[in-house]
């Protein structure tokens, strides 16, 4: 067994530990998080605007879990808004279903009344629908920072999915502004999403 110490910051505190206390620090603010309805309603809305200029027919979310932000009604919105203009391509949304054995994640269709189960980690997953390969990923953040760094639940889920999928989607980070950490550092193999979104607007990429 390797015992050598975790690489550290100048104060000698390894980054592993740092990281864990601030995902425990962000999880409990989010689930203690005021005016979550009025909150949630304004992102839903971002979401909802910038999808607009968006050519994608092919989505990947997620389904909500510790106090997340919930994307499913703006998507199942702009499924609905696509129907409308009768598009040739109809908007389909996906959801992860998780790959055991390599530790990824696969989309399937959902839409709402689709049936569903839980996976091995309690969270519910389509049940037995199409396979599909999402052009645009948006991904949960427990927090988020200047330069479109993520911070996720630490289980790499994300970043072995996206290092599969060719093309690689566009990623989009969603969070409420409590989640911003303006001081965070990323690790050298931390990846940096292409968009982030919270209740005020697009943070990132500056504009």
């Amino acid at each position: 067994m390797d015992n050598k110490p975790l690489p550290g910051d100048a104060k000698g505190v390894p980054v592993i530990t740092q990281k864990q206390a601030l995902r425990k620090e962000l999880l409990a603010r989010r689930q203690a998080m005021p005016e979550r309805p009025w909150r949630t309603e304004l992102l839903q809305r971002v979401m909802r605007v910038w999808l607009i200029q968006r050519p994608d027919t092919v989505i990947g979310a997620y389904w909500p879990i510790k106090g997340e932000f919930d994307p499913l009604p703006a998507l199942h919105r702009w499924k609905e808004d696509g129907e409308l203009l009768d598009e040739p391509q109809p908007r389909r949304i996906g959801l992860p279903v998780v790959d055991k054995v390599h530790r990824t994640l696969r989309f399937h269709v959902w839409y709402p009344g689709c049936p569903m189960e839980e996976d091995a980690y309690g969270i519910p997953k389509p049940k037995d629908t199409e396979v599909i390969v999402p052009t645009l990923l948006f991904v949960p953040c427990v927090g988020y920072g200047i330069g479109g760094y993520r911070l996720g639940y630490g289980g790499g889920f994300y970043d072995r999915t996206l290092a599969t999928l060719s093309p690689k989607p566009f990623t989009v980070g969603l969070g409420f502004t409590d989640g911003f950490v303006d001081d965070f550092e990323p690790e050298p193999h931390d990846e940096p999403l292409d968009a982030i979104l919270n209740e005020n607007g697009q943070v990132w990429p500056l504009r």
